[in-house]
């Protein structure tokens, strides 16, 4: 049997492990990356990021590319049977901490084939499609030794610093770690239908939710000219009866006229919250799916595994290139875990206040939320509400840690170069400061970015960010979460112990 030997072996090639795979390219770290399917599925599966993940995009270097698979999402709308607005969500012209809209409804095979495009700019990683993890023959802290095996039944030895399970709600990776997992006791079925359509005449420009108890219903733009719908199972019914092409002509009849839409994909879904106990044993760490699921009604299912893939990424070249201790993994879950139970715990909320099938409960369901909305009539309607910032793990507590740090996306530098601030200063740790006498020594490379001079932003916002926390400098983290505000020899010292230095 042949031997293998690389930094990091990722199994799971979906838009977690793609996105994994890239930033360790980026970082310079070997992988071997694999899959049982031998393509990028065609269907779309998941509907939405938001703009943090569009950052992420930019990252990576492909946003341009992803961009036209995309459309923004002006609003998102919670309506009763009767058509009336019972909470909605405005997103045109809000401001986010990376720069780019709120909300993007995308098609995922596009997005897919843009990662693996960019990951096969890096030779240092290397995909083997159709090919299965089989067993894990040893796992300890200096590394992990797994058996995989391609659809040719040839079978491989790989050696790894680590391996990371982002296989799945199915994970063999936590099956072979013996992973547990949390329910959180919500377990909904509906049929999800995929369209292309001929034109968009007559359908809502927003993503709208149906609070309907006679058929919840879910209506949502995906990229251009293509649309999903998702039905409620009733009790009784079973998905063979809704998965009938019938049932489904006749579920789309409200919404589309005669020949407007062409169905590409039908599947039931049972929408469900879990999240496994352990996300790290040994040297295996899990990611995506395989460490957390959760209902769509929030629309973060990939984006959290977009997250973890980042968090994960620079804490693991950081340890295989010796700059941190493998310790420093114990901090993935401890600030992941929470802020993906903040995310399931809101999705469950939304998703009872769509499930309500019981007509009393819906009506009085639709009193409070419509006398709410009329006391609210005065304001416009509130954009989304951001989510948690991490609370705890790799950073020094203070103002604005666990903060996404804010991009400038009309930036200069130095040397007259002009764009996105990401893209100017690159990945790594920045150290963004006004004092350009700094003189600290740090465990790990840092970037030390001086403000209006290494740097300078047109609008104002870094300034006006750094003014407001009261502090002369502050770490960012190559994720591009805050680590701390304060004195840079104190940065320097947290990150240090922060790191197991």
């Amino acid at each position: 049997m042949r031997t293998l030997q690389t930094d990091v072996l990722i199994a799971g090639y979906g838009p977690t492990g793609e996105t994994l795979a890239a930033f360790l390219g980026i970082y310079g770290i070997r992988a071997v990356a694999i899959d049982t399917a031998r393509e990028v599925y065609r269907q779309p599966r998941a509907a939405h990021f938001d703009h943090e993940i569009m950052r992420v995009w930019q990252r990576l270097g492909i946003a341009e590319q992803v961009l036209p698979s995309t459309r923004a999402l002006p609003a998102y709308e919670f309506r009763n049977s009767d058509g009336q607005v019972l909470m909605r969500f405005a997103q045109a012209g809000v401001a986010t901490p990376s720069g780019w809209a709120p909300s993007y409804m995308f098609h995922q095979p596009a997005v897919e084939e843009a990662l693996r495009a960019r990951v096969a700019q890096f030779p240092g990683i290397d995909v083997r499609l159709g090919t299965s993890l089989v067993s894990l023959e040893r796992n300890d802290a200096n590394g992990v030794a797994a058996i995989v095996r391609d659809d040719q039944g040839l079978e491989t030895r790989v050696e790894a610093r680590f391996l990371v399970g982002a296989d799945g709600g199915g994970s063999t990776v936590r099956r072979l770690i013996d992973g547990q997992l949390t329910d959180y006791g919500f377990d909904e079925p509906w049929l999800v239908i995929d369209t292309v359509v001929t034109d968009e005449e007559g359908l809502p420009p927003f993503g709208l939710q149906m609070c309907d108890p006679k058929r919840p219903t879910t209506v949502m733009p995906m990229a251009p000219l293509r649309r999903r719908w998702e039905f409620m199972l009733l009790p009784g019914e079973t998905p063979e009866q809704m998965l009938d092409d019938a049932r489904i002509e006749e579920l789309l009849k409200p919404w589309v006229r005669p020949g407007q839409a062409e169905l590409v994909r039908k599947a039931v879904y049972r929408f469900h919250g879990l999240v496994a106990k352990q996300w790290r044993v040994g040297s295996v760490v899990l990611a995506g799916d395989a460490a957390h699921q959760m209902p769509p009604f929030m629309g973060q299912g990939m984006c959290s595994g977009i997250r973890d893939a980042d968090a994960l990424a620079w804490r693991l070249a950081s340890a295989v290139r010796g700059e941190a201790s493998p310790a420093l993994l114990d901090s993935y879950q401890e600030e992941r875990e929470p802020h993906v139970r903040s995310i399931i715990e809101t999705a469950i909320f939304m998703g009872r206040v769509v499930c309500t099938l019981d007509p009393a409960a819906a009506s009085k369901r639709d009193q409070d939320m419509l006398a709410q909305r009329a006391g609210q009539r005065q304001a416009a309607d509130p954009p989304p509400p951001p989510l948690e910032a991490l609370n705890s793990g790799c950073m020094m507590p203070g103002a604005r840690a666990g903060q996404l740090f804010p991009q400038a996306m009309q930036a200069c530098a130095s040397n007259g170069v002009c764009g996105r601030l990401d893209d100017l200063l690159g990945p790594g740790f920045w150290l963004i400061t006004r004092n350009a006498k700094i003189d600290t020594k740090w465990p790990m490379p840092v970037k030390t970015v001086v403000l209006d001079e290494d740097i300078s932003d047109e609008s104002g916002r870094l300034n006006e960010w750094l003014d407001s926390t009261g502090a002369s400098a502050v770490l960012v983290r190559p994720d591009r979460y805050v680590f701390g505000t304060g004195e840079p020899a104190a940065l320097a010292a947290a990150l240090t112990q922060a790191i197991g230095r």
